[in-house]
Formats: C-alpha cells, sequence, structure tokens
C-alpha cells in the first residue's frame, strides 16, 4: 500500500512537473521546479541544483537551497565535481558515500564534510538548446543516500527535463517569433500611416518613430501600437 501511495505521489509530481515546463515561458520558475521535484521523486536526494553552462560561462539559475547553491560555487571555483563533470564528460557522475577515500573530486569532497551535511552526490546532464547545456546536481545528506533505486529515478528525471526543456525552448522560439511579427505589422502600418500623413518617405517614417521611442524610452513597437491605435480612434470619431 506505501509502495502504490508513493508511486501514486511520483506520477501527480511528474504530471504537475510536466505542465508547468511544457506550459512556461519563465525559465528561471521551469529550473526551480526541476530541482524541488528531484527531492520528491528521488530517493535519498535531500536537495538539488541546476548549473547551466553557456559558452565558456558557468551560472546556477536553481537550487533548493543555500547549502546547494554554495556547492555549486566551489565547483565552479575547482573546476570539477558531478555537475562539471557531468556536462564536460556527458555521463552521470556518482559519489554515493563522501567519506570513501577513493571517492572523486577529493578537494571539493573535503570541502563538503568539512562545511557542509553533503554525504553523497550524484550529477546528470541535461540536454537544453543552442549553446546551453545543463546538469541536475543531487545531494543526499547521508551516505550510501543514493542507491540503484534512486539513480535509475534521477535518470528519467534528467531524460524527462531534456525533453521537457528542448520543447519549452520550442514553444517560447515560436512564441517570440509570434510577438515579433506581430510587432513587425505594427510597425508597418505605423509607417505607412506616417508616410500618408506627413507625406514623407518610409525612411523618415521611421526615423520618427525611432525618435519618440528613445524619447518616451518606449520600445519601438509599443510606439507603433499608438500611433495606430491613434489613427483607429481618429477614424472611429
Amino acid at each position: 500500500m506505501a509502495n502504490e501511495d508513493a508511486q501514486s505521489a511520483s506520477a501527480r509530481t511528474f504530471r504537475q512537473l510536466g505542465d508547468l515546463l511544457y506550459a512556461s515561458d519563465d525559465y528561471e520558475t521551469t529550473y526551480t521546479a526541476v530541482c524541488h521535484a528531484a527531492t520528491t521523486l528521488i530517493t535519498g536526494c535531500d536537495r538539488a541544483s541546476l548549473m547551466l553552462r553557456r559558452g565558456a560561462e558557468w551560472t546556477t539559475p536553481a537550487a533548493t537551497d543555500e547549502i546547494a547553491a554554495a556547492v555549486d560555487r566551489y565547483e565552479r571555483v575547482s573546476g570539477s565535481g558531478p555537475c562539471v563533470d557531468a556536462i564536460e564528460e556527458e555521463v552521470p557522475q556518482l559519489a554515493p558515500d563522501l567519506h570513501d577515500p577513493d571517492a572523486p573530486w577529493p578537494e571539493l569532497r573535503s570541502l563538503l564534510l568539512a562545511e557542509t551535511p553533503i554525504r553523497g552526490m550524484l550529477g546528470f546532464r541535461i540536454a537544453h538548446q543552442g549553446r546551453k547545456v545543463a546538469a541536475l546536481n543531487l545531494f543526499s545528506d547521508r551516505p550510501g543516500g543514493f542507491t540503484d533505486e534512486g539513480v535509475n529515478q534521477a535518470a528519467i528525471l534528467a531524460a524527462f527535463t531534456s525533453v521537457a526543456l528542448q520543447a519549452s525552448a520550442e514553444h517560447h522560439q515560436v512564441t517570440t517569433l509570434r510577438e515579433g511579427l506581430a510587432s513587425n505589422r505594427e510597425i508597418g502600418k505605423a509607417i505607412g500611416l506616417l508616410m500618408a500623413y506627413h507625406r514623407i518617405s518610409d525612411d523618415a517614417a521611421f526615423e520618427i518613430l525611432r525618435t519618440t521611442s528613445n524619447q518616451l524610452n518606449s520600445k519601438l513597437a509599443t510606439v507603433a501600437g499608438q500611433v495606430v491605435a491613434g489613427h483607429r480612434n481618429q477614424v472611429a470619431t
């Protein structure tokens, strides 16, 4: 019965996470949701972070808490750790017990044992769009907290997140394209109206829009929309 309840809770969490990932245009919210879902879906996971690399720049856009965020900072400084290595080597990284003298990342391991409650780490690479690549950093406060079951669950979450982030990126790109097309139509209409009203060239009309946009500290499309709306009001009256 308890196992069925746990499976039902996991299924609900995946559905809620999926709804958020596929619907959201806000990557910060998405990243944070993935980190918090990890502590629910992955056996042995007490905290999590998500590290992002774009070109040579490394950032941590989300973490469940300050301890998880601090580990990412330690990794970036040392240039090694489960998240960094998962991204660089493109394979999962596991250190189930940091007390083990043969555990990887000795400098990071010593620091975490001395400064944090973390006793086990697991890192999975997550595919992202364009030049971005990410990794999910998972932490256990118990030695041996990450079992085969937890590793398998983490692999599923990482794969799910990769697919969902790609879908979210494509949705964001389509939304941006639609917004851009709509803005361009408004700008085109505004230029046409200014050309007709002032009997000027298209370049001169565009310059009026650009200058007004700068003076009002407003987007060009916003100013164009106001010009078109003003014309509609005049026609209506």
